[in-house]
């Protein structure tokens, strides 16, 4: 149905006007219950082969739905009905903000992908609290945070502690995102030193929170090796929990789509099929470095259950899905689980 008649509808228009047409329908779950459960059991994979735990935290299924999807934790309780095992939120900053100049969201359908330049528009982390609160009970929600753009590098430790803390009673787990291309020299943050402070303020802060919390870091997929090693080298020395690989490229190698349209649409990260495989080449290496001692959830290019499967096979512990979801629609996210029941792990 979604290939057919609902992507077909949304791809009429803008991809941030589709985005707020199918936030508004996903809104009718609310309001209708016998709706929601039947979406629910029609999308959701129960069995026992599915089921994960990971720092503590018992996940239903391992494929969860990537940031930037709900940034402001609109339809947390929607979604789950969709079949996810997870959901994360955000990138979340202490202050609203409304992000880059639109247009900043572009389709390259030929290559089943998407540049996006949104520049963490966001509600303000106040307002996604408010939100979390309301959610039914049972949902894994993890908290993907960041710094506003107006805060210089050399205070963006005060930014992501402040989201920690609005948010550490509300959500399952942190992400550290330090990896977006959109917000002016957050990629600097990645670098060794900068990197090590921060990671290591934030873990210092959580181990002393009476319930700790997994703090995960987010890492782009254009490091080198070497600069993978360093961030093997940094989550062990700060203790945090795992890594989230990988975000978005600014790499433009390879795609289908004419140059001089991508050259049109601009600056940005890309997502979907492009950059799978180098998605996994990281989760591979990152699994291998570490000898399988950091947890990874792995996102990048999963279009299909084989795309999944790939990266759990690497050395990912959950998968997380965003532009395929939106080429694929929810039957992506059982499509997947079946397929792991089959071949289980």
């Amino acid at each position: 149905m979604y290939r057919f008649f609902i992507k077909p509808f949304l791809f009429c228009f803008t991809p941030e006007t589709a985005h707020t047409i199918a936030f508004k329908a996903l809104q009718l779950l609310r309001y209708i219950p016998f709706l929601r459960r039947i979406l629910k059991s029609y999308y959701r994979v129960d069995s026992p082969v599915l089921k994960r735990s990971l720092w503590g935290i018992d996940f239903p299924n391992p494929v969860g739905l990537a940031a930037g999807f709900d940034k402001n934790a609109l339809r947390i309780n929607e979604f789950d009905a969709l079949g996810f095992g997870f959901i994360e939120i955000g990138t979340l900053t202490p202050k609203a903000q409304p992000g880059n100049d639109k247009p900043r969201l572009f389709r390259l359908t030929a290559d089943e992908a998407i540049i996006n330049r949104m520049g963490f528009n966001n509600d303000g982390v106040a307002e996604a609290v408010e939100r979390l609160k309301k959610r039914n009970p049972g949902i894994i929600v993890g908290g993907n945070i960041g710094k506003n753009k107006v805060t210089p590098n050399e205070d963006s430790l005060s930014d992501y502690l402040y989201c920690f803390h609005a948010l550490k009673n509300d959500v399952d787990y942190f992400v550290v995102n330090v990896s977006s291309p959109n917000t002016p020299g957050l990629r600097e943050l990645q670098e060794k030193g900068p990197l090590l402070h921060l990671l290591k303020s934030i873990n210092d802060v959580n181990n002393q929170s009476a319930l700790r919390k997994p703090i995960l870091l987010k890492i782009a997929p254009d490091l080198t090796n070497e600069q993978l090693d360093d961030i093997v080298e940094i989550v062990k020395a700060t203790g945090i929990d795992g890594v989230i690989a990988t975000n978005t490229t600014i790499s433009r190698a390879d795609l289908l789509t004419p140059s001089a349209t991508v050259e049109a649409m601009g600056a940005g990260g890309l997502s979907g099929k492009p950059v799978r495989d180098r998605s996994t080449e990281v989760i591979r290496y990152i699994h291998k470095k570490a000898k399988g001692t950091i947890p990874i959830i792995g996102v990048g290019g999963i279009h299909s259950a084989e795309d999944a499967y790939e990266k759990l096979k690497a050395g990912a512990s959950l998968v997380q899905v965003y532009t395929g979801f939106i080429y694929e629609g929810p039957e992506l996210v059982k499509r997947i689980n079946k397929y792991l029941v089959k071949h289980a792990l």
